[in-house]
């Protein structure tokens, strides 16, 4: 993505990346062990139009960067255009409306001062607005690259947002993920103030990668707590094919998931999520190579995947299904189960007493048994037997009040 104007001599355009808060905690204790510089407060007027330009007056000065290229990452490349004092000369009006992506109106000064240019300019235009901006930030250094942590105050209400910047886009990355940010995406100022100001419904991205399939939701979130789906969808993608045999998951089913991973992220920038979460279950637990799979992921998507245990995976099902369900009486048993492995989570109202998981899966059962098509009853009768046995922890158990069965494809 490119957009027109001349750079402000003897600045250098750096990649910057940031994200607004919620769900910044992760990085706050980062910060706690870095050393920063002094608070510096100001007080600015942001331009917001739906061309996205980062146009905003901070010590009376008109300042403008313009997005000149975005990376396979997300990271944005911003380059400063213009730096001009109030009185605002009529020549340079034109650039302003240019980076609002609007004709230049009929000018009848020869200079603005600023309450004209708003009243005069901006205003009648009724395709930008203004917002005003109270900053507290304070800046620090993390390796070669620049981070600040801003408190912003926008109409009465208050918003965190943290950034990293260097010329070096790898450096900005790195950086990231060591704040623990990396499941944040970037949202450049001018965005993330309009969705703050439009009070608009978060948005969050979730990915299992599963042994079978990869699942992919993004769903959003409104003041009143409830959740409205707005992606819900799978991908075959067999990471686990052949692992048991081999131990390690093999170059061809990886390279499916990659791919499949990397669609679902750029689908979850283009509904402009706040985060993604990424979570590897039962095939990646037991992945003898599973550090280079995540290296791959991160590599082609820059998402972190987190491979979580049998135990939270179950403790994670129980609260899907009360939150969907809402309240239940007496003893409640959810199972999840999947390609890999199965997880039960026994427990009354909102109290987990007992979970655990167990290596019966799909994927499992069908590559020892050859259950991929017909066989003969006792290749039948085996397997019965062999699930039966790997169910075993489950006997001489009292019947729940209630029982939930959840699972992918």
């Amino acid at each position: 993505m490119t957009c027109g104007g001349a750079a402000v001599a003897g600045i250098i355009p750096r990649w910057e990346w940031r994200t607004f808060g919620p769900g910044l905690g992760a990085a706050e204790a980062a910060f706690a062990g870095l050393v920063s510089g002094r608070v510096e407060e100001s007080d600015e007027l942001y331009l917001l139009s739906a061309a996205g330009a980062n146009v905003k007056v901070r010590y009376d000065l008109m300042d403008i960067k313009l997005l000149r290229e975005v990376d396979g990452d997300g990271l944005e490349r911003w380059e400063p255009v213009m730096r001009r004092g109030f009185p605002l000369p009529a020549a340079e009006v034109p650039r302003v409306f240019d980076a609002f992506g609007l004709p230049a109106p009929v000018l009848t000064r020869d200079a603005y001062t600023l309450g004209q240019f708003l009243a005069e300019l901006v205003e009648p235009s009724g395709a930008a607005w203004a917002v005003r901006v109270h900053k507290r930030r304070r800046r620090y250094t993390l390796a070669t690259t620049m981070a600040e942590v801003a408190d912003l105050e926008v109409g009465g209400r208050a918003v965190r947002t943290i950034a990293v910047e260097s010329e070096d886009p790898s450096a900005v990355l790195a950086a990231v993920r060591r704040l623990g940010l990396d499941g944040q995406l970037n949202t450049c100022y001018p965005r993330g103030l309009a969705a703050f100001m439009d009070a608009a419904p978060v948005r969050y991205g979730v990915i299992d990668v599963g042994t079978n399939s990869v699942k992919f939701q993004v769903g959003e979130r409104h003041p009143d707590g409830g959740w409205r789906a707005i992606v819900d969808r799978a991908e075959l993608t067999r990471v686990g094919e052949g692992l048991g045999e081999r131990g390690a998951i093999a170059a061809e089913p990886l390279a499916r998931t990659v791919a499949a991973i990397a669609a679902m992220v750029q689908e979850a920038r283009r509904h402009q999520v706040g985060a993604i979460a990424a979570v590897g279950t039962a095939g990646l637990r037991i992945a003898r190579n599973r550090g280079e799979v995540i290296a791959a992921i991160r590599a082609r998507t820059g998402l972190g995947v987190e491979v979580i245990s049998g135990e939270e995976e179950s403790r994670l099902a129980y609260l899907a299904v009360r939150a969907g369900l809402g309240a239940t009486e007496g003893g409640l048993v959810v199972f999840d189960t999947g390609g890999g492995s199965s997880q039960f989570t026994f427990g009354r109202g909102p109290q987990v007493e007992e979970r655990f998981s167990v290596d019966v899966g799909a994927v499992r059962y069908t590559e020892r048994f050859g259950l991929g098509g017909a066989v003969g009853a006792g290749v039948l009768e085996e397997a019965l037997a062999a699930i039966s046995a790997d169910l075993a922890r489950l006997d001489g158990r009292p019947r729940p009040d209630a029982l939930v069965a959840m699972g992918g494809r």
